[in-house]
């Protein structure tokens, strides 16, 4: 469905996403929409392109750095959510709502309770890594969540996972059940990065570690990672930590700017549903065998969640894994 898309531009597409459990293709005119059907897809029509939703989220990405907002082009709804969340001031809702005061029904602005935060409180994908470190004459400890493992082209193994989790200093790195040593940080990035991004690589080497390519869930059993793949508006996902696991999510954006309360914005987030809690930092969020992204945050962080959570209104933020392995010239397997 992708390969469509291109071939029919920003100009006459809008977006790809997932209705009904069959994906769908959004265009802007008829002929579009037969050209999507003869190759044995869903279209539908929308009022705005790709381009002109793009250029409203742009608009909106000059006010990035407003702590506890987000907002994501909406591929199903041809608009641009807007999500304020709480501990936002009364002067920058108004900056948002003038800056999108010209686009109309095109922008859609919600409220939205909790505050958005890392959830950096602190060898299977899922399980909980720790790292020591000094800083002022204290010892301080970082707990996160080991994402995917990874490899390059020469077999040689990493692990994925936040990089917020290395703030502070917080490089050499230990498998928090049993205090193995696992190995150090060799690249990390928590919007410091002209992407803007949140994701860190830990390069294995402990001889005596055993990085396999699966996930592991609370119960102890496992899920095979086999590939990696950008994720879908609408699509179901899983996602699992060292603290929690919420295995009933959606994605409800592909390329949302976020601003933690803290201040540090991100771009190119997946946003889903799933509940997220400190120490969740850099769990794997996917489908079936798919990698989609690392867990960065959410609101809420401070409150449990569990496999099938009943509150209302959470959300949190992935770096897209499939990026990070281009990035780094690294693959799932």
């Amino acid at each position: 469905m992708a390969e469509i898309a291109d071939q029919l531009g920003n100009e006459r597409s809008a977006g790809i996403y997932y209705r009904d459990e069959r994906l769908v293709v959004a265009v802007t005119d008829q002929a579009a929409a037969e050209t999507v059907r003869s190759a044995g897809a869903a279209a539908e029509v929308v009022p705005r392109n790709a381009a002109e939703l793009g250029s409203v989220k742009a608009e909106l990405d000059q006010l990035a750095g407003i702590p506890n907002t987000a907002w994501s082009v909406d591929q199903s709804s041809n608009r641009v959510k807007v999500k304020i969340y709480d501990g936002v001031s009364d002067s920058d809702r108004l900056r948002i709502e003038k800056a999108v005061s010209g686009f109309g029904d095109a922008v859609d602005i919600t409220e939205h309770s909790g505050t958005l935060e890392s959830t950096a409180y602190a060898m299977r994908g899922g399980l909980g890594i720790s790292s020591d470190f000094i800083s002022g004459g204290t010892i301080w400890t970082n707990i996160c969540s080991a994402g995917f493992n990874v490899q390059n082209s020469s077999g040689k193994k990493y692990m994925l996972t936040a990089g917020h989790c290395m703030e502070g200093g917080a490089v050499t790195w230990h498998r928090r059940s049993g205090d193995i040593p696992l190995g150090r940080a060799i690249a990390w990035f928590n919007g410091n990065d002209v992407n803007q991004s949140d994701y860190g690589v830990v390069e294995y080497s402990n001889s005596d570690v055993a990085p396999y390519g699966t996930i592991q869930y609370r119960d102890g059993s496992e899920g095979q990672i086999s590939r990696s793949a950008s994720a879908f508006e609408g699509e179901k996902v899983k996602r699992v930590g060292t603290m929690s696991q919420d295995l009933v999510g959606m994605v409800l954006a592909t390329d949302a700017t976020v601003t933690y309360a803290d201040g540090t914005t991100l771009r190119h987030m997946v946003e889903a549903s799933n509940c997220t809690v400190q120490g969740d930092s850099g769990g794997p969020l996917f489908s079936g065998e798919t990698a989609l992204g690392i867990n960065s945050g959410g609101n809420y962080v401070d409150e449990p969640c569990g496999d099938s959570d009943g509150q209302a209104d959470r959300s949190s933020f992935y770096e897209p894994v499939y990026k990070v392995l281009s990035w780094e010239g690294l693959k799932v397997y």
